[in-house]
């Protein structure tokens, strides 16, 4: 058994940088390359090409990557680990060994099957949707379950040097390589929850380097040359977190731990399929220049379901853009857009077309995201983007016509018509639900998925302990605040206290917020409540706001359900996934003792 497995991520998603791959494999550190290709718009994307073309429904670019790098992957014994094959892994492999066979490489890809579950959709029609509690659709796109590790493990330990599945949780790619080379079993759950822990760290690519960090500026001279991340793994699952010696970016407590907040929601049971993850008490050291130890992940069973995203075309949508500049600009585009809604309403009523299901319009220039908190009125150059929504495609033609005519009868100044005429498209929704996991019949090489393959044994029958206890709630805080409070306040923004790191969840945001100083806690404690941000997001958040305690970390994770008009692939909003929520919360203000910010 290896003492260090280093497992590094080349892909963050399907359109990542090209130089991730080439990177990891030229730096001579990893034994590992894993590339996360996959998103829940990404799978109905790919499962209407698989319908047109039966050779389709995976990342096509793959192919041409692995085969760049094969020479160096055979000479250096790196195996590869990714979903890239979506919903058609056979065919993923059949383009690879084709580009293999012309290098007289030999390398054996191994596919992981048996999350596509739209071909037995009907199996499941009684499923109800997970958070609505709706019917399941009469026609859908795709149905996947988001499979675990184990099936990855049985591939390497079969011989595979690729290993290719199709929808996976994300951090699986990593964690099944550690399942493999450290002979984890099922119910080593702090494990495989520390595993997991590694995989959510570097699946988002340059996210775990620097990439999207709060504090910008320290890594902006580097954004041409960002260093992809490597995860350095032992098998008591404590790992570090480095990146290719002379790449750009920093890896540092700040920047990993942004990355761990990352849409994990309650940072007590974070459910996987293998794993139900702890990561309350995890805790960060720097340990050299660009490595920073992780440590302290905990466990405990997993639940008896999948869960599974499918998804369904929900009429049309349609977005316009247009420039507005000039004195009062935001006014402008304000009243040209209710002009056009108003237009085009009119003529779908005498046309019998019915009105919109949904519009939305954002003056982007006028803080239109920070709702009440908004402050740029004043500016006089703004984008005015109408999204709408309609369940006939002929109305929204309509729509995408009336929309150039304002050019020349509402207000001076419009111009820049990005992409000309709007064009509609389907709208696409996320329908997400629980199947039982012994109604999922995996494969691994075409043979039934199972354990005793990998030398593994069910929970339970063997001696050991095993952690199946929900985790203790936290113990109450006393909440000591600084100090001289109410001698001389000075309210500054969140950002002079804090890190953040936001993303979603469906139709879920969440907000990972981290103290600069263990000191600022308390404060932030008190003033950044639940029910605060839930006021500072009235403009944006219909449900809940859960707060969620990272001791380990400093900080907190909030939960805000019904938050993004949809979920990102229904959304008609222009940041449907929530990726800058953060940076609005950032600027929430915190009454602050003097005494302290002099410290």
């Amino acid at each position: 058994m290896r003492e260090i497995v280093r497992i590094g991520c080349g892909a963050g998603f399907w359109g990542d940088s090209a130089e991730g791959p080439k990177q990891l494999v030229d730096s001579g550190q990893i034994d590992y390359l894993v590339l996360d290709y996959l998103a829940e718009i990404t799978m109905s994307l790919l499962a209407r090409a698989r319908a047109k073309d039966p050779a389709a429904g995976y990342a096509t670019d793959f192919p041409a990557v692995l085969a760049s790098l094969a020479p160096k992957l055979k000479a250096q014994g790196i195996k590869v680990v990714t979903n890239a094959g979506g919903v058609n892994p056979s065919a993923c492999k059949a383009a690879i060994d084709e580009k293999l066979a012309a290098l007289g490489i030999d390398l054996k890809v191994s596919i992981v099957t048996g999350d596509d579950l739209l071909p037995r959709a009907a199996e499941f029609a009684d499923v109800k949707e997970m958070f609505s509690g709706a019917e399941m659709p009469p026609k859908l796109w795709s149905m996947n379950a988001y499979l675990g590790a184990f099936p990855v493990a049985q591939a390497l330990a079969g011989g595979a040097d690729i290993v290719l599945t199709g929808r996976c949780v994300d951090s699986a790619v990593v964690l099944g390589p550690l399942i493999h080379e450290f002979g984890w079993q099922p119910d080593d759950y702090d494990k495989l929850s520390a595993g997991s822990l590694a995989g959510h760290v570097i699946e988002c690519g340059a996210q775990a380097t620097g990439g999207v960090s709060t504090d910008w500026e320290k890594v902006a001279g580097d954004w041409d040359r960002m260093g992809f991340p490597i995860a350095e793994c032992r098998a008591d699952g404590s790992f570090v977190v480095t990146k290719p010696a002379n790449t750009g970016g920093r890896v540092t407590p700040e920047t990993v731990a942004e990355q761990i907040v990352y849409e994990i929601g309650d940072p007590a049971s974070y459910l996987l399929p293998d794993v139900t993850c702890d990561w309350r008490q995890v805790q960060l050291r720097q340990v050299g220049d660009d490595r920073v130890e992780v440590s302290g992940a905990k466990g405990r069973a997993p639940t008896d379901s999948y869960k599974v995203s499918a998804t369904y075309q929900d009429g049309f949508r349609c977005t316009a853009m247009m420039m507005i500049g000039g004195v009062d600009a935001v006014a402008k585009a304000e009243t040209v857009g209710a002009a056009i809604l108003k237009r085009t309403r009119r003529m779908f009523g005498e046309l019998g077309l019915g009105d919109y299901l949904r519009t939305d319009i954002e003056v982007l220039g006028s803080e239109a995201n920070w709702g009440a908190n908004a402050r740029r009125r004043d500016t006089r150059e703004v984008i005015l983007k109408i999204a709408v929504h309609h369940a006939d495609k002929n109305a929204l033609a309509l729509f995408g016509r009336e929309c150039i005519p304002p050019a020349t009868a509402m207000a001076q100044g419009i111009t820049g018509f990005a992409g000309g005429r709007p064009s509609p498209t389907p709208l696409v929704r996320l329908f997400s639900c629980l199947v039982p996991k012994d109604a999922v019949k995996i494969e691994v090489d075409g043979s039934p998925f199972s354990l005793s393959q990998i030398g593994g044994e069910r929970a339970g029958e063997r001696g050991d302990a095993v952690n199946e206890t929900a985790p203790a709630a936290p113990a109450p805080h006393p909440n000591p605040l600084p100090a001289g409070r109410g001698e001389g306040t000075r309210s500054v923004p969140l950002i002079t206290l804090a890190y953040g790191r936001s993303g979603d969840k469906g139709n879920a945001a969440n907000i990972g917020v981290l103290a600069r100083r263990s000191e600022f806690l308390p404060l932030l404690r008190e003033q950044l409540t639940a029910e605060a941000v839930k006021r500072y997001f009235a403009h944006f958040v219909e449900g809940d706001v859960q707060r969620f305690e990272l001791p380990g970390l400093h900080g907190f994770n909030f939960l805000m359900s019904e938050a993004l008009g949809g979920g990102g692939i229904a959304s008609l909003r222009h940041d449907p996934q929530g990726k800058m929520l953060a940076q609005i919360l950032m600027d929430f203000p915190v009454d602050v003792p003097e005494a302290l910010l002099s410290t």
